[in-house]
């Protein structure tokens, strides 16, 4: 006789359903997995063996064979421990044989017979409450898979005990309820930025819009602590952006205690990061740093240090939104519609732009210019704002800390992005939710400008020799300086001081 059990095998935060097979016959005394597992999975035969003994039960002197079908589908991970040893229990009359019918299950065994927490709770729970299936996972990963649907069964022990009484009747296990995780209370805030007002209202222009934006200047302007004031000016994640941020995070293991939380992520990885790190990859094709600031913020400082290629392969998400990893046999693709913030030195030296510098390394413009051949122009060509950012002097450190903080910022910025989502529902896109997401057809339509300012794009985009793809940048930031301004039409300044930021990306190129 054959027992089945139901699991699933993670294809990026998509799930396809897998069935456990388990079959237990006379012959020589051995415990076979197969159906294209990985090493992890084989040796979950041990896993299994040692909990089942902790918990008083004994292999039976027989052939088991475990077969994860569809056997050609790679499985990867140690979540197959749970239900491979729920169908022994089942073969050998440990549990009642129906007991596992409505039921998905994913979960890591110790080798004393508690349930340890994976990766991917959340992806499992939400796909097997599409198919009409209750779940069964660990305890710590309950309060994950509790946010999939009010109405999913839902069972959450610690042990393989405490699931095998309350198959008995011998005792309950009560619902998990969804966690939220501790908010930090104090981010750090725009309030504590001496000076660069010019550089508070382009990092206020970038969150209103979820632009794209570099910072240029010498070392110690405040680049990266303007940078890193960024998430307390953002608003919130809506329902759907909190789901699916939190999938991809659930399948990095990375929602301690299953806790969810509503604030954009912001990811700053050091320009050390290999492309795998950074877009994804490896050998289980694991999200990268661009689909972990999915809805959020990818903070690169000290951007030419990055390997070139590493920042190329940067360009395609920018404009798709996701990454495509692609392996021998098998296909993953993540979400990755992130905010890109940048920061670096005109030089190496960093001080190119100082008046009267004299480099030890040459002529100033050969050594900014070498410095800069590091960045490629389409990669520049994506920033919708670039800013050169000045160097503090004492008098602005000596002057009181300004009166507006990041929380005045953050109302106009809600205010904005409340305008923009709105505008783009009656459009009937209800999945974009800023100006820098809209598709250029769109933001054309939404940013029609008075002629005046039309006549002064049109002569600014011959003198600049803006892009297509710059012009529509032109056009959204105008739209979003709009928004702003109270959400009326594109008026000429507002192209005016949208057009401001795009004249050093052209010239980095050059250069």
């Amino acid at each position: 006789m054959v027992t089945r059990v139901t699991t699933v095998a993670f294809e990026g935060v998509e799930t396809r359903p897998v069935d456990v097979q388990v079959h237990i016959a006379s012959g020589i005394v051995a415990f076979n997995v197969v159906g294209l597992g990985d090493k992890a999975v084989a040796e979950s035969r041990e896993r299994v063996r040692s909990a089942l003994v902790a918990s008083g039960l004994a292999l039976p002197a027989k052939r088991i064979t475990v077969n994860l079908a569809p056997a050609d589908l790679p499985k990867e991970g140690s979540h197959y421990d749970l239900p491979i040893a729920l169908g022994v229990m089942v073969a050998i009359g440990a549990i009642p044989a129906d007991a596992l019918d409505a039921y998905a299950v994913i979960g890591e065994l110790a080798l004393d017979g508690t349930i340890s927490p994976v990766a991917g709770v959340l992806p499992a729970a939400i796909s097997t409450n599409a198919r009409g299936l209750g779940l069964i996972c660990p305890f710590a990963c309950g309060p994950e898979a509790a946010w999939a649907s009010d109405e999913l069964d839902i069972l959450a022990p610690r042990s393989l005990i405490q699931l095998a009484n309350h198959f008995r009747g011998s005792q309950a296990l009560t619902r998990p309820t969804p966690a939220l995780r501790a908010q930090i209370p104090d981010l750090p805030d725009l309030r504590d930025v001496r000076g660069q007002e010019s550089a508070k209202r382009a990092l206020e222009v970038a969150a209103a819009g979820g632009h794209k934006l570099l910072m240029s200047g010498p070392p110690g302007a405040g680049k990266s602590m303007l940078a890193q004031r960024l998430p307390s000016i953002l608003p919130p994640l809506g329902p759907r952006e909190l789901l699916e941020v939190s999938m991809i995070h659930s399948v990095a293991g990375m929602l301690p205690g299953g806790a969810l939380t509503d604030r954009r992520p912001f990811r700053a990885p050091h320009h050390s990061a290999s492309m795998a790190a950074l877009v994804g990859g490896g050998h289980h094709a694991k999200p990268g740093e661009i689909s972990l600031a999915h809805q959020g913020v990818l903070f690169l400082d000290e951007l030419p240090e990055f390997h070139p290629q590493t920042l190329d392969s940067l360009r395609q998400p920018l404009e798709t939104g996701e990454v495509a990893l692609s392996r021998a046999n098998h296909r993953i693709v993540y979400p990755a519609r992130f905010q890109l913030v940048a920061a670096m030195n005109p030089c190496r030296c960093g001080h190119a732009d100082d008046p009267g510098y004299s480099c030890a390394r040459g002529p100033v413009s050969r050594c900014a210019g070498q410095y800069q051949m590091r960045l490629s122009g389409p990669l520049l060509d994506r920033f919708d704002l670039t800013l050169a950012v000045g160097a503090v002097t004492a008098a602005d450190l000596m002057r009181p800390a300004p009166a507006e903080g990041s929380r005045e910022v953050a109302e106009r910025v809600a205010a904005a992005r409340a305008m923009q989502v709105a505008r783009f529902r009656k459009l009937g896109l209800d999945a974009i939710g800023c100006n820098a997401a809209a598709p250029a057809s769109v933001i054309e339509e939404v940013a029609a400008a008075e002629p005046a300012a039309m006549a002064l794009l049109r002569d600014a985009a011959d003198r600049m020799a803006l892009s297509a793809r710059g012009y529509h940048r032109v056009l959204k930031l105008a739209r979003t300086l709009a928004d702003l301004d109270g959400g009326g039409p594109v008026r000429r300044l507002h192209l005016a001081e949208a057009l401001s930021y795009r004249g050093a990306p052209e010239r980095a190129a050059a250069a």
